[in-house]
């Protein structure tokens, strides 16, 4: 079968192209703009409690009668260093008296880290007909559950190995994610380093290791890209940072702007804010946590420790200490309605070659 027609057929599209999960940028509106127009819409569930998902689910589904998907979390919660966690505390505590910002200290065992396991039941309550998932691989148990109500599984991974592995978890769709992407890496093999693989080096290899089909994400934000990358062998396409201008985009206004200014070269790999490796145009925080030589602690606990700050920073609208994602392609970005975005990477593709299969 052709891997276009699959897909396609797998999600119930009419194009092989999904808006990329984006937690903070990802709107209701986004998604349903997306699902309309005929690609699949995202919506970002990581790290939210069970009510904060069935909320914009609900949201989402009273926009959109079309199908889309919903992103989790699928990463194990690591043993706490309460050393660590303080002295980061500290730091975190000092810089934002600095800075005008409120911080309040929390204890580890007073974190509450809400888990893909606790959100498994809104999912399967609301019926939603897709599940994608990053930082790991969703547990056997719950994709046997997923699966027996017919859920289409996608997962992401970052190398051939993290896509054997989801292949042989008999996931339906294997995103291949390239060091382009911006916003957090997928890894979840590697401890000390992640892989660092192009997009377009990454994908034709996982594509020849797999019977699955393939997506492909990371630098695609037009025709050219998304031609490349299908030419490449992917079945279809994610396209995140082209959305980050958007009218549903709920990016702080200097993000935005930092996205259009940045230059190719503007973007770093940092574990500042969350404790995971993520790609975002480098501002003082950034600076800051990697000029204190303290050890950053792991997912979630990182996160955690900076939500209350990153929340301040976003409605101050401070860029010096928001979490500015964004990948290499984040520029070609354009401040217009989803639907448009969408609309003219499509007829964009199919002018410069027509490899856009349209449902039958």
């Amino acid at each position: 079968m052709n891997r276009q027609n699959e897909i396609i057929r797998l999600l119930n599209i009419a194009y092989p192209l999904i808006q990329a999960p984006m937690l903070g940028v990802t709107s209701s509106e986004m998604v349903a703009a997306v699902s309309n127009g005929g690609g699949l819409g995202s919506l970002p569930l990581g790290g939210l409690n069970p009510d904060a998902c069935a909320t914009l689910i609900a949201r989402t589904k009273s926009l959109t009668t079309r199908t889309f998907a919903v992103n989790l979390f699928a990463h194990d919660v690591p043993e706490e260093d309460h050393t660590v966690i303080e002295a980061m505390q500290d730091f975190l505590y000092r810089i934002c008296q600095e800075n005008g910002f409120e911080y309040k200290k929390i204890s580890a065992g007073d974190m509450k880290l809400y888990t893909y396991e606790e959100q498994i039941e809104v999912i399967i309550r609301e019926q939603v007909p897709v599940v994608s998932f990053t930082f790991g691989v969703l547990k056997d148990d719950v994709i046997r559950e997923l699966q027996s109500r017919r859920v289409v599984l996608i997962g992401t991974c970052t190398s051939v190995r993290e896509a054997r592995l989801l292949e042989e978890k008999g996931i339906d769709i294997v995103c291949a994610q390239g060091i382009e992407a911006g916003g957090h890496r997928a890894s979840f093999l590697y401890k000390d380093e992640i892989p660092q693989i192009g997009t377009f080096s990454l994908v034709p290899q996982v594509c020849d290791s797999l019977k699955k089909p393939v997506i492909a994400a990371g630098g695609i934000f037009d025709g050219r890209t998304i031609n490349a990358a299908i030419a490449l062998g992917a079945a279809g396409v994610q396209v995140g940072s082209a959305f980050i201008n958007s009218v549903e985009s709920l990016a702080a206004k200097s993000h935005k702007d930092a996205t259009l200014r940045r230059s190719d070269t503007g973007t770093v790999l940092t574990r500042a804010y969350s404790g995971r490796w993520a790609r975002g145009i480098k501002n003082a925080f950034i600076e800051n946590v990697d000029n204190s030589g303290l050890t950053i602690p792991a997912y979630p606990y990182q996160n955690a420790l900076t939500a209350e700050l990153r929340k301040a920073a976003k409605e101050k609208d401070e860029e010096k200490f928001i979490s500015l994602w964004c990948g290499q392609s984040g520029a070609k970005g354009q401040h217009r309605a989803s639907s448009e975005i969408l609309a003219e990477m499509i007829a964009d593709a199919e002018k410069v070659k027509n490899l856009i299969c349209h449902k039958q």
